[in-house]
């Protein structure tokens, strides 16, 4: 049993072939990138708290390019 094997609030990422978190830890993925991948994959329930993830996700990549310089 390993870390992965826990999750506490549901399992929707317990679910998953590759978690979000294992996937960004093996890859040194930065927290917002990390951010970014965790909102996209996240469970999709209803439509509004849907919405609030990618908005959530959209932020995250806007956090990135404004850290490396790029205009969006």
């Amino acid at each position: 049993m390993t870390a992965y094997d826990t999750q506490v609030g549901g399992d929707h990422y317990r679910k998953m072939k590759i978690q979000p978190m294992e996937f960004c830890m093996a890859n040194g993925f930065d927290f917002a990138t990390s951010n970014t991948i965790k909102y996209v994959t996240r469970e999709k329930g209803d439509k509004e708290k849907r919405r609030e993830d990618l908005l959530k996700a959209i932020q995250c990549i806007h956090i990135i390019a404004h850290h490396e310089g790029i205009e969006l």
